[in-house]
């Protein structure tokens, strides 16, 4: 990069290689300088030091074991020095190595200063150590850096992380002077352990806020599963003539993934292009994840296809391999992750996840068992979630003796998940003696859930055994378990409309009715699923569509199942989404 010879001790030309290094835009390039400043005997120069420890320490491209290595030819490293590296380490995947370099820095005699700790306390938020957080704090004490605002901001952000919020309410409280960041902590750490309360009432006492704050509502909402309430706060952050930025639009593209609320969702891609907000990698795989979760798996893949395969990861080929499968595209789900083996992307375990969902809505049971068995050859161990989508596999293909068998032979306790999707192939085929013995275990392992009771009691129903119906139905309510109502909600024109079960307070409820009259019978013309029809009218956004779908040709319609968590409403094979849902779909496509 230099050709020519430069004076030792030249001002001009040290500045000018000073200059140089600022322009570094790669590892490689600096390593060429470093050696030319070895070469003529500046590597011992503040300057030079300083600027080589920053760059490789804190630079995208850096790499802080480099810095550590240059730092331990020092002979007495300055304090900053130390703080250079503490926060390289701090901002890495593994921040435990800014504990151990604290150690050593205390050993040798050199005493931390004010922008020593809170590069020690992201470390011990990153690793969720509270109780070396809390060390730190007393360390803090002990020097006398209590008092630092700097500090205190760092000391609250940390407990809020390790889900101590009542000690970073302490340091709050304990503050002699507050700035944003000092609100904006306290605001995150409400919404992170999801007091959404509290959040809103120091949102509410905050003398100004920025987009961080904002974020941070909508965030809290997002986590709570208030999605709806998320969408509003947003609509109030763009009144205040607040931007939102890549964190904001995080939460946004999330809320409306799990609305199914895709006009809203495309607004929200349209105000990330008319703002100009930079494409990270990060906000393409929500909008893949949103796009796929409200239906469009075309638009998912044209996000995906936008972008140059050499800037992907794995994060974004989950998304796009999980879309497919959910939509029951398996084969072109397999093909996608052999495309990412090609580009050497490394499958993680949820990619494996997605994989086994593709293989159980293909009923591809020999590649399930494949990718099952391909977790522990690729130093994985299976968790409950891809035992719960081999179980689900196995009981779509009326293999239900061999999901038993699985389920029994596992080295943990089973959980709802899978004796749910095993429970909905039993009932899928018929097999109510094996559904019986699930539903009581299921009741056992969630006894408030109502869905158990009603699940169970549904299975003594088909075989007309209406004691044990009634048993179980008592059962329940002596426990006090109340049966939650099923409802429905349907985005039509960006506007979202929710039903419950006999819901007559929609302004058109007259023509809703006979419009569900309409499909019930074009239903018992063609298939026997009408009575459980009839017993699920709170699908009343079903009849809503069609209508609208007749005037309107637009419209998108999300079913939400009564008794079911919101985990089993999610579009995943971990739940028990069955026959008749999947057939009220294809209806209401004949329908149209």
């Amino acid at each position: 990069m230099l050709t020519a010879s430069l004076p030792c001790r030249n001002a001009d030309a040290n500045q000018h290689l000073l200059t140089i290094l600022d322009q570094c835009k790669s590892l490689l390039e600096l390593k060429k300088i470093h050696a030319l400043i070895t070469t003529l005997g500046l590597s011992r120069d503040d300057p030079f030091v300083s600027k080589l420890l920053s760059l490789t320490a804190l630079s995208d491209w850096g790499d802080v074991d480099y810095s550590y290595r240059l730092f331990s030819q020092l002979s007495s490293p300055k304090t900053f020095y130390w703080d250079i590296i503490i926060r390289g380490y701090s901002n890495s995947k593994n921040p435990n190595p800014a504990i151990s370099v604290f150690l050593k820095m205390l050993r040798v005699g050199v005493s931390p200063d004010y922008l020593t700790y809170p590069f020690l306390m992201k470390a011990s938020s990153k690793l969720l150590k509270k109780e070396l957080g809390v060390a730190l704090h007393s360390h803090v004490v002990k020097t006398g850096f209590q008092s630092d605002r700097f500090i205190q901001n760092s000391l609250i952000h940390m407990y809020a992380s390790c889900g101590d919020i009542l000690d970073a309410r302490k340091v709050f409280d304990g503050m002699l002077t507050r700035n944003l960041v000092s609100w904006n902590s306290m605001l995150d750490g409400y919404s992170k352990c999801g007091d959404l309360k509290s959040a809103k009432e120091v949102f509410e006492l905050m003398p100004e806020r920025d987009v961080v704050s904002w974020s941070s509502l909508i965030d809290g909402h997002v986590k709570t599963g208030e999605f709806r309430e998320a969408m509003v706060e947003f609509n109030k952050m763009n009144a205040a003539g607040s931007k939102a930025n890549e964190v904001t639009m995080v939460s946004v593209l999330c809320a409306c993934a799990h609305l199914g609320a895709l006009e809203q969702g495309r607004m929200m891609h349209q105000y990330i292009v008319d703002n100009r907000l930079p494409l990270t990698l990060v906000l393409q795989t929500s909008l893949v994840d949103m796009y796929a979760k409200c239906g469009e798996v075309k638009e998912a893949l044209a996000v995906f296809r936008g972008i140059p395969l050499s800037r992907t990861d794995v994060f974004i080929w989950n998304a796009i391999i999980g879309a497919l499968a959910t939509h029951g595209l398996a084969k072109e789900s397999l093909e996608l992750f052999r495309e990412m083996q090609r580009v050497g992307i490394i499958p993680d375990e949820i990619t494996y996840l997605c994989l086994l969902t593709a293989c159980a809505h293909g009923g591809l049971v020999r590649e399930a068992w494949h990718f099952f068995e391909g977790l522990c050859r690729h130093g994985m161990t299976p968790k409950s979630e891809h035992y719960a989508c081999m179980v689900d596999v196995l009981a779509r293909a009326g293999q239900l003796a061999e999901a038993y068998q699985l389920i029994s032979q596992m080295s943990m306790e089973p959980t709802a998940s899978m004796l749910g999707a095993l429970l909905s192939g039993c009932m899928y085929h018929g097999k109510l003696d094996l559904a019986e013995i699930v539903g009581r275990k299921l009741i056992e392992l969630e006894p408030d859930h109502d869905g158990r009771y009603i699940g169970l009691s549904n299975i003594y129903a088909v075989e007309k055994r209406w004691d044990d119906a009634k048993t179980i139905r008592e059962a329940m309510e002596r426990r006090g378990v109340k049966k939650s109502p099923g409802f429905s909600f349907v985005e039509i024109f960006g506007t979202f409309h929710r039903f419950v079960a006999l819901d007559k307070t929609h302004p058109e409820s007259e023509r809703i009715y006979v419009m569900l009259k309409l499909i019930i019978s074009q239903i018992r013309q063609e298939t026997d699923y009408e009575d459980q029809l009839l017993a699920s009218i709170e699908y009343l956004a079903t009849p809503y569509t069609v209508l609208k779908l007749h005037l309107t040709r637009s419209g998108r319609c999300n079913l939400i199942r009564p008794n079911k968590s919101r985990e089993e409403n999610k579009a995943t094979t971990h739940g028990e989404a069955r026959g008749t849902q999947r057939l009220k779909s294809e209806k209401i496509k004949i329908l149209q």
